[in-house]
């Protein structure tokens, strides 16, 4: 505990109060590796929901400092993992065969993380190398002991800290339980594997490696073999001649173009789930979390980005009040100034010199002071923004986020916001009253003999059929919009 509060800097009350309420809890639980650094040790003892928040501070040495983020990178793809027997005889269980006869080889652990781990395999009916992957034995038991302790702790905050509902703890973790039990069933981690590889496969310099449907199940699946270095082994870069200037720079953008063209990302985006192969690609592995937002809040958040691109913070505060998340009731350029006082050190000045510790602090203010609520629909977006731009600068600790997401979030507003957004809009629109065109003319009789049996008690209620006669007309309408935009 007290590495950690070192680590954030923590103020003297706080130290106080964390060492008073720890003391009786002292002497319980699992004491974990004792060959593991303290805070390691800690996380892996507490168990598998609080390992996953040490692999997002493993990205940011900028919060929690080198040292610290050095020892928590072993929570990414490190951990002590279980016996090829208990692997094989998962195998075995789902897909009803033995192991051995699947696969002609079959490696110890490659890579163990806080839900499953990985082995290298040779398919035995192909002779193709790849990467099998097993759900640690009773893990879904030892995640709903964490869940079921997340809960209690956000009903204890709502109830000792009313002012803390803003944040609605409660809604944060039945998000994080929705997500984590996704994560638990590979059948849906192969499925997002297979639609990330399909929305992504035009992009330069980015690779998924191949769903094997038949060799996959609920608790073990297997994607092709990606050979390459890890994107957290720095030295391992330098060898092999990348430039890691030019992949911090890829991996933001990559990020920023899943998210806002596609509305589907890698929501665990840290260095363990990330490799460069020999060509300089990018591949990503452990489809397990991805995200997925609607094109109304990427419509927003592409806003939000590119406003703070223009350091235009009236624009940032409107549209904050517009999407609803902060109150009407607040001072939209007093909110401004807040957010002026956000961007403005990050321009012009190297990275290294921004404390990203301070800078998150102070966002937590202005949230407060503003009483904005915490909105679950973002939380995963946000999460892998920090977790991404962690990367990024572990890679290049002078790379600045403003100005590598410039050109994606231009191109994205080009295409998303304005007539070009306009036009297909209307053509979307178009489509969906399409739809109902052959049920027209019943819905005009229905509402023509419901007009005629209340017409002799409400004889001016005339308004169902003059709300049908208009949404037709709008149809009507919206149609010759559509064909005359795809005649010129």
């Amino acid at each position: 505990m007290r590495v950690v509060l070192d680590a954030f800097d923590a103020p003297r009350p706080l130290r106080l109060a964390a060492r008073v309420l720890g003391w009786p809890f002292k002497r319980l639980g699992d004491e974990g590796d004792v060959a593991m650094p303290p805070v390691t040790r800690a996380l892996t003892a507490l168990g598998p929901a609080y390992i996953k928040f040490g692999q997002i501070l493993s990205t940011r040495p900028d919060v929690v400092g080198d040292d610290l983020a050095a020892q928590m990178r072993v929570l990414q793809d490190k951990l002590p993992p279980f016996s090829i027997e208990e692997a094989k005889s998962s195998i075995a269980y789902e897909l009803g065969e033995p192991a051995d006869t699947l696969f002609s080889e079959f490696s110890a652990p490659v890579a163990a993380a806080s839900i499953a781990q990985v082995h290298r395999a040779v398919v035995a009916e192909t002779g193709e190398t790849v990467a099998v992957k097993v759900l640690r034995p009773g893990i879904e038991r030892a995640f709903r002991k964490d869940i079921d302790a997340f809960y209690l702790a956000a009903r204890c905050v709502e109830m000792l800290s009313p002012s803390s509902r803003r944040l609605r703890p409660m809604d944060v973790i039945r998000h994080f339980e929705g997500v984590v039990m996704g994560e638990l069933d590979l059948r849906l981690e192969a499925a997002s594997a297979s639609q990330y590889a399909s929305n992504t496969r035009e992009d330069s310099g980015f690779q998924v490696p191949r769903v094997h449907w038949f060799l996959s199940g609920r608790r073990m699946m297997t994607l092709g073999w990606a050979d390459g270095v890890s994107m957290g082994d720095n030295a391992a870069l330098d060898a092999a001649g990348h430039d890691r200037t030019e992949l911090s720079e890829r991996v933001l953008q990559l990020f920023l173009q899943h998210a806002l063209r596609d509305g589907f990302f890698h929501a665990d985006m840290h260095q363990g789930n990330l490799k460069v192969a020999p060509n300089g690609d990018i591949i990503a592995i452990d489809f397990g979390i991805m995200g997925h937002i609607d094109e109304y809040t990427r419509r927003v958040y592409a806003e939000i980005l590119y406003g703070f691109i223009r350091r235009d913070y009236q624009r940032v505060a409107e549209v904050h009040f517009e999407a609803g998340y902060v109150p009407a009731d607040r001072d939209k350029d007093e909110f401004a100034r807040a957010l002026r006082a956000v961007g403005e050190p990050i321009f012009g000045m190297d990275a290294t010199r921004i404390s990203m510790a301070r800078l998150l602090a102070y966002l937590f203010e202005v949230t407060e002071r503003f009483g904005m609520e915490t909105r679950t629909e973002l939380i995963l977006l946000q999460r892998t923004m920090v977790v991404v731009e962690g990367v990024a600068r572990s890679l290049n600790p002078h790379m600045n986020i403003w100005h590598v997401a410039q050109p994606v979030v231009e191109d994205y507003i080009k295409r998303s916001i304005g007539p070009r957004a306009v036009v297909h809009d209307l053509r979307e629109t178009v489509k969906v009253l399409s739809r109902f065109g052959p049920r027209l003319p019943g819905l005009v009789e229905e509402m023509l003999i419901f007009q005629s049996q209340m017409g002799e008690r409400q004889p001016r209620r005339v308004w169902p059929v003059a709300a049908l006669w208009g949404a037709i007309g709008a149809a009507a309408g919206a149609a010759l919009v559509g064909l005359a935009i795809g005649v010129g």
